[in-house]
Order: structure tokens, then C-alpha cells, then sequence
């Protein structure tokens, strides 16, 4: 049996770009640094950070130039989040994405560079569309970024150096976008083996009584995960 021989000539065009959804808490809001693209296609529309996979760099390589490039952020930990290629997402030719997510607390306020005319931290409950198959990619990061803080003590990081259970359980509650039992999160947080440790001081910040303070511990999984409701 013959078997054919393909050659480029066989296969239309395409390419491959990055797009980025950077998550933060900012004012009690979980928020997705977004850019209004400055070009067509979607002129004047939001949309995550990201572009074109030049020849000569890599998928990784590409997302940190782009994230910098658009957005003046940097340094960040990604994690790829996805592979979004279905046909027609791009208008001009086909595109097959790879996505990154980060999720990280204390980052600065972008500034917009190349084809981006704005940047700017959104609330996410706030976002209703984007340009592309954005939303789509949002909605998946935003699910990952929920997960982690079941499984990883991410959610302390949002936390000052010395917190109380009550500032942690009020990040857990914005990320997830849920309202928390505060005698229960206590009972599961503090159950969870090297996830707080406690300073032996107390702070009325919160208000109301005298709240036990906690710096975060060593534990990089948590067991048992701190399962949403």
C-alpha cells in the first residue's frame, strides 16, 4: 500500500500565540489584568495579555515578553493553563493559543505598552466579554486559581506576615466567591498540618474580641485540601 507523502503545501497557514490570565486581590475584589486592544481585530475591546510566538523563542518565553511588554508586569510564577485552538477564534488566520495563569498578591498597577491603549486591573465579576475566546480562557483560569487554594496555602500569601484565620478566611472567600462559616473554616485551617503557626499574640483589628495571630508554616500541600462548599 502506497503511502502518501504530505508537504507543507498540504496544510493552510497558522500560528501560535500566548494569552495570559494574571489574577490578584485588589480592594477586597478578585481581579484579571486585562488590556483594550489598540488594533484591529477587536479595536477598543478588552482582552487578556498575550500575542504571537516569534520563530525563534519559546512557548515560556514568549508569555514573559508579552506579559512585560503589554502590561509593565514581571517576575511572575506561570503555570500553563491551557490549549485553546478551535477554528475561527482569530479572525485572521488560524491560531492556536497556549494560556498561562498566575495568581499572586502585591502586584503593581500596569502600564499599557505596544499595541495596548490601556491596561488595568477588573474585577472579574465585572467582566462579561472579552475580545477572542478570552472569556472562555478566564473562566478556566479563574476555576484552576479556585482550585489551587484548595490544595496549596496560596492563600496566605494575600495575607500580612502575622495574620488572623479571619483575614485568610476573607481571601478565600473572594477567591472562591462564596460566604464562609467562620467556625468551621477555623476548625479546617487550623487542622491543617503545617499551614499556620501560631505567634502567641493577639490583635483586635478585626474587631470585637482579641484575635489570635498566625504567620504562615511550611506546609506546601494541604491535607486534609480545604474542599469548597
Amino acid at each position: 500500500m502506497l503511502r502518501r507523502v504530505y508537504s507543507p503545501s498540504d496544510f493552510p497557514p497558522f500560528a501560535v500565540t500566548v494569552d495570559l490570565v494574571v489574577l490578584t486581590v485588589r480592594a477586597d475584589e478578585l481581579c484579571v489584568l486585562l488590556v483594550r486592544r489598540g488594533e484591529e481585530p477587536f479595536s477598543g475591546q478588552w482582552a487578556l495579555p498575550g500575542g504571537f510566538v516569534q520563530v525563534a523563542e519559546s512557548v515560556g518565553d514568549a508569555a514573559v515578553r508579552e506579559l512585560g511588554e503589554e502590561t509593565g508586569v514581571s517576575g511572575l510564577f506561570l503555570e500553563q493553563l491551557g490549549t485553546y485552538g478551535e477554528p475561527g477564534r482569530d479572525p485572521r488566520m488560524r491560531v492556536v493559543s497556549v494560556a498561562y495563569l498566575a495568581l499572586a498578591a502585591d502586584l503593581p498597577v500596569p502600564v499599557a505598552g505596544t499595541d495596548a491603549a490601556e491596561a488595568a486591573w477588573v474585577p472579574v465579576g465585572g467582566v462579561s466579554s472579552l475580545a477572542f475566546d478570552h472569556f472562555l480562557i478566564l473562566r478556566d483560569g479563574v476555576e484552576r486559581a479556585r482550585a489551587k487554594l484548595e490544595y496549596t496555602p496560596l492563600g496566605a500569601e494575600f495575607c500580612p506576615a502575622e495574620f488572623t484565620v479571619a483575614e485568610l478566611r476573607r481571601v478565600y472567600e473572594i477567591v472562591w466567591g462564596v460566604s464562609l462559616d467562620p467556625r468551621n473554616f477555623h476548625r479546617k485551617v487550623t487542622g491543617v498540618e503545617g499551614l499556620l503557626v501560631a505567634t502567641g499574640e493577639t490583635t483586635s483589628r478585626d474587631g470585637g474580641r482579641p484575635a489570635a495571630l498566625f504567620r504562615r508554616g511550611g506546609a506546601r500541600v494541604l491535607y486534609p485540601p480545604l474542599v469548597r462548599p
